[in-house]
């Protein structure tokens, strides 16, 4: 007997109809001053303000040292603010409610997110080049435009976006509400992990913070695009299955099935091959050998009957008197005219 949880395992036998979050007025406002906020983080560091004062007085505290009995835990907790693992776990769990939902969207949202997170947090990275705690050269010195990649903090930025798309993408508001806490609580502990360890600043948390959220309010800009990029994906699916079941036309051999030639008959097709070549000249040969005895034979027959002696007819019986004489062959009227008259009785 089938119990609920193994239940809701199955594919569901049609797509849910899942509301796709619109930019209201609410998420325009979070956006709008988290903005502000990150805008006043950079310009604070960039001016050398009392929040550098409070990165270095944090960083010469040194967590790591005070208490050095969270250190190996803190070691495991921080990967999940790594992108790679992080984007592994929460991938497998979305394709599968892609799988199960009909849908590509919980895959194409995750995909949106990590270009954006990429895009923007590296982009200000490579651009501010602030160098980490354990490069600093100056102390009190922001430590800006030096080559480095540490603001803002991407272990951050990260788990804000990879752990908060589960709340995003949630279907209940119970579920959205759980997700949304437990995304937060993950994020929070990935960012004070790197201050603990002494890989980043505070203000690169605070950054990283503000540019995972941003990311994450700006999604709905971009719900259109991916309902399109889904839409044609199903239908590129569509043309190649209709494509594979269309029938085959059968392949119809013009000079009918040709015999499989075994290895020990080729020296045998060879020779059956030449001479088939060679049998039209050989029957050519033979009619200009017939035709040429045909002909000899012909001349001989007309020679012959030039030079062979006509055998004279008999002569035929005396016809009585008065009664004409038949017509004589031309060739003996000759004959007949040199020979002496033959005298006539009477009877």
């Amino acid at each position: 007997m089938r119990t609920d949880i193994f239940a809701r395992l199955d594919r569901e036998p049609e797509p849910p109809k899942i509301v796709a979050p619109r930019m209201s007025r609410h998420r325009i406002a979070l956006f709008g001053g988290t903005l502000v906020f990150y805008l006043a983080i950079v310009f604070a560091v960039l001016v050398t303000s009392w929040l550098v004062a409070l990165d270095w007085k944090v960083m010469l505290f040194r967590p790591y040292q005070q208490w050095p009995e969270l250190h190996a835990f803190l070691d495991y907790y921080v990967v999940l603010g790594q992108r790679g693992p992080t984007a592994v776990m929460v991938a497998c769990w979305l394709g599968w409610r892609s799988w199960r939902q009909h849908t590509l969207r919980p895959l194409l949202v995750l995909g949106t997110a990590l270009l954006l997170l990429n895009v923007t947090v590296g982009a200000v990275k490579l651009g501010l080049g602030r160098l980490g705690p354990h490069y600093a050269t100056q102390i009190g010195s922001a430590e800006m435009f030096a080559g480095g990649d540490i603001f803002p903090s991407g272990h951050t930025a990260n788990a804000v976006v990879t752990w908060g798309i589960l709340a995003y993408l949630a279907t209940t508001p119970r579920a959205r509400r759980y997700l949304s806490a437990l995304s937060a609580t993950v994020s929070l502990g990935v960012g004070l992990t790197t201050v603990y360890i002494g890989t980043h600043w505070l203000s690169d948390v605070l950054l990283g913070w503000a540019a995972g959220l941003l990311i994450l309010l700006a999604l709905p800009w971009f719900e259109p695009l991916i309902a399109r990029t889904e839409s044609w994906i199903f239908d590129v699916r569509e043309q190649w299955r209709a494509r594979r079941r269309a029938p085959r036309p059968a392949l119809v051999p013009q000079d009918g099935p040709q015999p499989v030639l075994l290895p020990q008959s080729i020296a045998g097709e060879g020779a059956a091959r030449a001479a088939v070549s060679a049998a039209p000249a050989a029957q050519v040969s033979t009619g200009v050998a017939t035709a040429a005895t045909g002909t000899a034979k012909a001349t001989g027959v007309r020679a012959r009957a030039h030079t062979a002696p006509t055998a004279c007819p008999e002569r035929p019986a005396s016809a009585p008197a008065g009664s004409r004489r038949p017509p004589q062959h031309p060739e003996h009227s000759s004959r007949s005219t040199a020979s002496p008259a033959r005298p006539m009785t009477g009877g």
